[in-house]
């Protein structure tokens, strides 16, 4: 694995966070209100590992990102999860996609510069011979309404987080 980047502070106003990752891994990121917005034509696409490092992603990724290819490959995708997340949305994320389900939810990306973008993700395996060889991600834009209303779920999963 490559050693995952920390974030440089962004010019202007920005929230610190101190960040532990499920696998142990710390990393300080900076969050600003600056929000990146997906086209209606934007189809985000990117691939895991069965353990979740990044082995493609296509343009409209590395647009939404601000990440290069060659910075995302190889990283784990975590490396994307805002601090506004909660990790029962991630936990439960995982549970259906390992026993070979399709998962379907929204999400509120970090980009490198410590903007944000959300998505509607539909997470798939994929099998081969009866085995989970990977994941495939499609990412579309959401609507104001919907993201006000993931917005308020989130902030009560994270407050019954602590």
């Amino acid at each position: 694995m490559k050693p995952i980047p920390d974030m440089e502070k962004p010019a202007g106003a920005s929230e610190a966070f101190d960040l532990t990752y499920y696998d142990g891994h710390k990393r300080r990121v900076y969050v600003t209100d600056a929000q990146f917005y997906l086209t209606n034509t934007m189809m985000i696409f990117s691939r895991t590992d069965t353990a979740g490092f990044i082995t493609d992603v296509n343009i409209p990724f590395i647009e939404a990102s601000g990440w290069e290819k060659e910075e995302l490959v190889g990283q784990p995708h975590y490396i994307l999860r805002h601090p506004h997340m909660p990790a029962s949305a991630f936990e439960d994320m995982w549970a259906t996609v390992q026993a070979g389900k399709q998962w379907t939810g929204c999400v509120k990306n970090l980009r490198k510069d410590g903007g944000y973008y959300w998505v509607r993700a539909v997470i798939s395996p994929i099998i081969e011979n009866d085995k989970i060889i990977g994941y495939n991600s499609v990412r579309r834009r959401i609507d104001n309404a919907t993201i006000k209303e993931h917005e308020a779920l989130y902030a009560q999963l994270r407050a019954a987080e602590l």
